[in-house]
């Protein structure tokens, strides 16, 4: 399954596609020279340092954040229904109009953010979608009516959705490539600790010998703009991508940056850098308009367009499968008090987390395409079993539990890869569009789509219906598997140039 000798990518190799990124970088090109530079090999060979760890903490924490808001929010909602909340809402409201305005702030968010960060970079972008975040947090904690919650739900959405785009694109641009992939997918696995933060801070705030009623999910809101605010501190730190400096006309910039954090790596492990691996000339722009980046993405690479809506539409229905109606499924099947629901759900979100943190490095090391497939295909499989053992009444809370954990074990490193696969297999300059595109998708289909097939069958209270619930969940899933076993790119230990030529290259490097 290695990539063959020919370094053009495989859908360009079998669509007859451009020969050289100078085909499709013709058109509105707005670029201001043409430059050599090394600075992605640079960035490439450069071995783990604190400047990395930098990187990770200042943008990776931000999916903790994400995790805390939407795990929260549903543990919550019985409060914020009860009389004495200070808001006159139903838990419907919250769950259901809430949680689509979230849903379709975070998708809209995305793909406006997306188009913003690769006009104007990805450092302006992180730091102004974190902005929004915790603006949009803070006056949710405020909430005195209906309409003013779910205004700002919608635009707590619109920025968590736009740091999906920004932070995405940064992080894989400045991690070299020998770790993209296990870092990527630990990051991306990192929301779920803030769900197992979300799971455990509802429990204490719903307790009222401890907080009145109508401040407790307050603060748990205010915790979210608190840890956001030391996020945005850490933040200020972090450099714009060097790679997307020198094709925007900031070619010095770019080789002042990466000299600086050379000249660091090289104090910190007390020897010399090898020579980097080579170099790539290309034609300096300004902006990439949505129809080069529309033909590119599914003129261009559709294979790969076909791999990436798979994978998030895979990972979104396997997820509502089990997490839509959880508490539902728990307290109607199993007595479970609606109390006692957060403890279950802080256990599968640690299952979720461990994946990515110790499957993550097999992707760099055993391969893209064999991981991913398996991270759909065998929690796919698993699912079918769990929905056989539930549907014969074979299952109790605790176990069906324990199969959900390990279930989500595997698929929380599948889901994590698909966010990796999309920031990768795609051209630079339309890297941060291509990863709101399918995030956007992938929500969508998960947050809209899931919730409409699942609603019904997950609170009938028929064990069958339940059972069908996870088996859509489950073969979605494998489906998902098969593709990424046939179209998944080798970009193992690849720099992103190799893997996707930018547009702006010139023949002369190609």
């Amino acid at each position: 399954m290695a990539q063959p000798s020919d370094e053009r990518p495989p859908d360009q190799r079998a669509s007859g596609g451009p020969d050289d990124a100078a085909d499709i970088a013709a058109p509105g090109r707005s670029g201001t020279g043409t430059i050599t530079t090394s600075v992605p090999a640079r960035l490439d060979r450069l071995p783990w340092s604190r400047w990395h760890w930098m990187i990770v903490i200042g943008l990776g924490t931000v999916w903790i954040l994400d995790g805390l808001e939407v795990t929260t929010v549903g543990n919550i909602a019985g409060r914020l229904s009860e009389p004495g909340s200070g808001l006159p809402i139903t838990s419907a409201q919250v769950t259901g109009l809430g949680a689509a305005l979230y849903v379709a702030g975070a998708c809209s968010g995305a793909l406006f953010f997306g188009w913003l960060t690769d006009k104007f970079g990805r450092k302006k972008l992180f730091m102004v979608t974190l902005a929004v975040y915790l603006g949009a947090t803070a006056m949710t904690a405020l909430s005195f009516s209906p309409w003013w919650f779910f205004v700002f739900r919608f635009l707590t959405g619109f920025g968590i959705g736009g740091e999906y785009a920004a932070i995405n694109s940064a992080i894989d641009e400045l991690i070299p490539s020998k770790y993209r992939g296990r870092v990527d997918l630990i990051i991306n696995g990192s929301y779920w600790l803030g769900a197992i933060g979300g799971a455990l801070l509802s429990i204490l705030a719903l307790n009222t010998g401890i907080f009145p009623k109508d401040v407790g999910w307050r603060l748990t809101f205010a915790l979210g703009v608190v840890l956001g605010l030391v996020i945005l501190l850490v933040r200020r730190h972090v450099p714009e991508s060097p790679r997307w400096q020198f094709i925007h006309g900031q070619g010095d910039e770019a080789e002042g940056l990466v000299s600086d954090v050379e000249k660091g790596v090289e104090t910190e492990k007390g020897q010399e850098l090898p020579p980097p691996a080579g170099e790539i000339t290309i034609h300096e722009r300004k902006s990439v308009g949505f129809g080069l980046i529309a033909k590119t993405v599914f003129a261009h690479y559709p294979k790969r367009a076909v791999l990436g809506l798979s994978l998030f539409i895979g990972q979104a229905f396997l997820y509502n499968a089990i997490t839509f109606g959880f508490g539902a499924i728990l307290t109607k099947f199993y007595d479970v008090q609606s109390g006692h629901t957060g403890y279950y759900f802080a256990v599968i979100a640690a299952g979720n987390f461990i994946g990515p943190l110790v499957l993550g490095h097999l992707f760099d090391t055993i391969g893209r395409r064999v991981m991913i497939a398996g991270t759909y295909i065998l929690p796919g499989v698993l699912l079918f079993i769990t929905a056989w053992l539930f549907d014969r009444g074979s299952l109790n809370a605790t176990t069906l539990t324990a199969c959900w954990c390990v279930v989500l074990f595997f698929a929380s490193a599948g889901a994590s890869s698909a966010y990796l696969t999309v920031s990768e297999v795609f051209p630079m300059e339309t890297r941060a569009m291509a990863i709101a595109f399918f995030y956007a998708i992938g929500t969508a289909a998960g947050g809209i789509s899931g919730p409409l097939i699942f609603a019904d069958l997950t609170e009938s209270g028929v064990p069958g219906d339940t059972a069908l619930a996870f088996s859509i969940g489950a073969g979605l899933m494998c489906a998902a598997g098969l593709v990424a076993a046939f179209l998944a790119v080798d970009a193992e230990g690849r720099g992103l140039e190799d893997i996707a030529k930018p547009l702006s290259q010139t023949e002369k490097a190609a």
